[in-house]
């Protein structure tokens, strides 16, 4: 699990840490013996939890920060309100065991061998270090310990909680559901719920609706992440919260298998928030002496909307969650070669393409499938990484060197959890792959999905891929994972413990990501599932970027890109231009228009440049170099967003602000004008209102009467007008301090 760091300085709206100030308001955890309260104090937030009567952990308070003298009572448990719910249902407790009469979503249920299922969790001890906490819990009568684990970030205040399910009992036990923990929210009745769902192709759509009695689950049974629900939340206050007033508190699972987060209003009108691995199928045995542990499941809080919130998530990513944090590089500019080739590749098409990318500015060319095996098309090849000897026949090392020559990175396509029936591995190991015995296996893209939780599957994927890196200077892998599980079976095992294979799996490829990473650190990894199917906290602690969509139809980018930044940091999000009309929509776009949709987040260049004439090129050169002058704040800095591009808008404005607060960047696009009703004026935010900023202009016009330099009070207050007309348009200009 990530380690959480509070090295860097921040700027989020109006919280302004600097990094002297951070360093000298650490976070503070407390504990009252008397009370048996519990405090932690970090960032703008408060969060306070206590030991009952009963020994139950128990939430008292999670929100903005509070004065250091005020005190809290200690824990008690809520009446019970009918004898239809007892107060083990209505007191808002961190961990639960299910037994005694509990209604609500359990935290953790088990299975012992005698057939009882009643698990009392209590209080037995507790840790406390600089940022961490530790709480030890016990079943009232059985050797099942139970250890919540709470690490807090100092600048973002985000908490990353877990937890340890050990077995000192004398036999195995299965425990059929388990979570990281639950978020208790205060009693109310107007909550406001926004979660992420989507498809292939239409990903990252927010969604709002009230919290109300009863129980929202959103999910994943596809073994991994998946597009139909993300694994993030958001709740605030129906009518007291937008992107820059209100309270919000929100959250995010770390997790790639299929997950669950529950969300629900109980009998008293408390909402709790409940994460962790999805009961559906579930079922992990433990043996005697073993240890499961969670999960992470964070947790943050803001006062100043869901801008701030995004804003939070985003400096926490890149500063305490992605690899080589807190100063992960940046992105470089990417070219990838599957729209020009798809799979044909060879050796004679990669090298043209690369000497034309390498010439208006690209950093990194990444060659996409095709590659190896006997891979002409999807049908067959996958599970045989040999390089193609008749597409390669001087092997990739010709072909990297030229690209190195070009003063480009080289990069590779490699989908290493998936294989074709029509492959040399699945005609040796047709027991590798999740299967039922006797059972139809149903394929999706002509591929079946490798037992990762096989040791054997493990060893020979990790292999393949280090063999790969050991042979070949090679910078960069995408990553892909083409479709989702079937037939969920691993008959190698016992039948009491097949089920292990929703943990085991996603464990393994934590693994070899980890291992890779380890003995080949200069090499960097693209997380991608046919578009965003598996984007999340815990593949991110692994890799460097993530793919958010294979849908690159520039206009619809604007709106799965605004919904991917709800939770995600635009650093890691990748954008490519490529070609128009899409095959999505068969919309025409200008280049311009494109490249500025990309230049939002990571710029990557997939169009088939065999096709581009001189002017396309000459364009391409000038965006990549004008992406480069604005490439850190674009990935590092806050974003705001000015005009949300859903809902029907016609308009879309983002904003984002440099970490030292010198320089702005604001895109806007236009879908259509109307009845010669001009585009909406705009406020940029994050600015010192004292200081000066001069105004350049990338692409598209301002106002005339624009000032070239004026008072961050000004631009703020006083707002832009742009010259924006037609279908289509776009506009991009920055604000520099002086």
């Amino acid at each position: 699990m990530c380690r959480l760091c509070c090295a860097c300085a921040l700027l989020f709206g109006s919280l302004v840490l600097s990094r002297a100030e951070a360093q000298s308001t650490p976070p503070a955890i407390r504990f009252d013996a008397g009370t048996k309260v519990f405090r932690i104090d970090a960032a703008d937030i408060t969060y306070v939890l206590g030991v009952n009567e009963n020994g139950q952990v128990q939430t008292l308070y999670w929100g903005k920060r509070l004065s250091p003298g005020d005190h809290f009572a200690a824990a008690r448990n809520l009446p019970s309100p009918s004898s239809f719910d007892l107060p083990i249902t209505v007191t808002p407790q961190e961990y639960v065991g299910w037994g005694g009469g509990l209604y609500v979503e359990p935290d953790l249920k088990i299975t012992f061998p005698d057939g009882n299922r009643d698990l009392a969790l209590k209080y037995v001890s507790h840790t406390i270090s600089y940022r961490s906490l530790a709480i030890v819990m016990k079943d009232i009568s059985r050797e099942v310990y139970v250890t919540l684990s709470y690490e807090v970030d100092a600048e973002t205040g985000i908490l990353r909680r877990s937890a340890t399910i050990e077995n000192r009992t004398a036999a195995p036990f299965t425990i059929e559901q388990v979570a990281a923990g639950t978020w208790n929210l205060p009693r109310g009745t107007d909550y406001r719920l926004r979660y992420l769902t989507g498809r292939w192709a239409g990903e990252w759509n927010v969604k709002e609706q009230p919290v109300q009695p009863g129980k929202t689950i959103l999910e994943s049974r596809r073994g991994t992440t998946g597009a139909q629900n993300n694994p993030w939340f958001a709740i605030d206050q129906s009518g007291r919260s937008d992107q820059d007033e209100g309270s919000v508190w929100f959250g995010a699972l770390g997790w790639s298998g299929s997950w669950q987060i529950a969300v629900e209003q109980d009998q008293l009108q408390q909402v709790r928030v409940t994460g962790g691995p999805n009961a559906f199928d579930f079922g992990y045995l433990l043996k005697q002496g073993e240890r499961y542990q969670t999960p992470a499941f964070y947790g943050g809080y803001s006062s100043h909307g869901i801008g701030e919130a995004s804003r939070l998530m985003h400096r926490f990513e890149v500063d305490s969650v992605l690899p080589n944090h807190p100063a992960p590089k940046l992105r470089p500019v990417l070219y990838n070669s599957w729209e020009a080739t798809e799979f044909n590749v060879d050796e004679a098409g990669q090298t043209k393409l690369a000497e034309k990318a390498a010439s208006i500015g690209v950093e990194r060319f990444v060659m996409d499938d095709g590659w190896f095996g006997q891979r002409k098309n999807d049908h067959a090849g996958l599970g045989d990484w040999y390089v193609n000897p008749e597409k390669f026949p001087h092997g990739l090392k010709s072909l990297i060197d030229k690209v190195h020559s070009l003063h480009m990175e080289f990069g590779l396509w490699v989908e290493p959890e998936m294989v074709n029936p029509d492959s040399d591995l699945y005609r040796k190991h047709p027991d590798w792959v999740l299967n039922f015995p006797g059972r139809p296996q149903t394929e999706g893209r002509n591929q079946l999905v490798l037992n990762l939780a096989r040791p054997d599957v493990r060893a020979y994927v990790f292999g393949f891929l280090d063999k790969l890196l050991t042979e070949n200077d090679i910078a960069f892998l995408k990553w892909d994972y083409n479709r989702n599980w079937s037939e969920p079976g691993w008959p190698a095992m016992a039948p009491d413990a097949e089920k292990n294979v929703y943990v085991d799996f996603t464990r393994n490829f934590y693994g070899i990501l980890a291992e890779l990473r380890q003995k080949h650190p200069a090499v960097e990894i693209e997380s991608c599932s046919g578009g965003g199917s598996r984007v999340d906290l815990g593949v991110m602690q692994y890799v460097d970027e993530v793919w958010p969509s294979d849908n690159t139809d520039a206009f619809d980018r604007l709106r799965i890109q605004n919904g991917f930044t709800y939770a995600y940091s635009p650093g890691v999000m990748m954008a490519w231009v490529t070609d128009s009309p899409t095959w999505v929509n068969q919309r025409n776009l200008s280049l311009e228009y494109r490249f500025l949709s990309a230049m939002q987040g990571s710029l990557g260049i997939g169009a088939n440049l065999n096709k581009w004439g001189p002017d396309d090129f000459e364009k391409a050169k000038e965006m990549i170099a004008e992406y480069k002058t604005i490439r850190e704040t674009i990935q590092r800095g806050a974003l705001y967003r000015l005009v949300a591009p859903d809902g029907g808008s016609q308009q879309s404005v983002t904003e984002s602000v440099s970490r030292d607060g010198k320089q702005a960047v604001t895109f806007a696009f236009l879908h259509s004008s109307t009845e010669l009703y001009p585009f909406p004026r705009i406020f940029p935010r994050g600015l010192d209102e004292n200081a000066s900023y001069s105004v350049r202009v990338l692409a598209g016009k301002l106002a005339a009467e624009t000032p070239q330099t004026a008072s961050g009070a000004y631009w703020m207050h006083a707002g832009v007008d742009l010259e924006l007309r037609g279908d289509f348009q776009a506009t991009l200009f920055t604000l520099t301090h002086n």
